[in-house]
């Protein structure tokens, strides 16, 4: 078995990417700790999708809220010795969602939130970015069937799609690979998930890489 080369690996993608799904495989892989989203517990989320503009301050402050409570807790056992851990989100994400789906007044009170707790919080060696386009993350979205999401529109996942982007373009201190999915089926192609694996396990330098299924 490869060997990871980083300690702390964020796998991160649009909604209906299977960045929850490759975070699982990959900590079972290694037997690292997982960091997951626990998107669950934002009884704001389902309204989100029904009214945007009504919910959406509520939602991303419940969800920046839970990132900095769960991290905060993992940083507790980092510090204590060599961890191995793998996240299906970056704390960063808080700050690119409440971009596309925020007010401006709103995001202005929201990033001085952020910017007060960011730099307290570990920050990973390696993104792992799974990028799908629109309609195969509007297919994946359909088959796991949660109802909430049923409501989710070809311009907001364009519009996340590209707050990502840019986000990793304007910060080239950042490792990021880039995994373009769609013809990938990781979850049950055993090959597909070992070429993953083979990716993963290189070491990369500061900057966006990009590799294709």
């Amino acid at each position: 078995m490869n060997l990871l080369k980083y300690k702390l690996i964020t796998v991160e993608g649009n909604t209906g990417a299977g960045k929850t799904s490759l975070a699982q495989m990959l900590a079972d892989e290694y037997s690292a700790q997982l960091i997951l989203e626990e998107f669950a517990d934002n009884p704001f989320l389902p309204k989100f999708y029904a009214e945007p503009e009504k919910y959406a301050f509520h939602t991303e402050m419940h969800f920046m809220l839970d990132r900095y409570h769960q991290l905060t807790a993992f940083l507790k056992d980092w510090n204590a010795g060599n961890i191995l851990a793998i996240s299906d989100y970056i704390f960063r994400k808080s700050l690119l969602y409440a971009e596309v789906n925020l007010l401006p007044e709103e995001y202005r009170l929201f990033e001085r939130l952020f910017d007060t707790v960011y730099p307290n919080l570990p920050q990973p060696d390696l993104i792992v970015y799974v990028h799908a386009t629109v309609p195969r993350l509007l297919k994946n979205i359909q088959k796991r069937g949660r109802d909430f999401e049923q409501q989710v529109r070809e311009s907001y996942l364009h519009r996340v799609e590209k707050i990502y982007f840019d986000y990793f373009r304007s910060n080239p201190h950042l490792r990021v690979l880039i995994i373009h999915a769609d013809n990938l089926d990781f979850v049950h192609n055993p090959q597909h998930y070992r070429q993953i694996l083979n990716w993963v396990t290189q070491e990369y330098p500061p900057g966006m890489h990009e590799v294709f299924g």
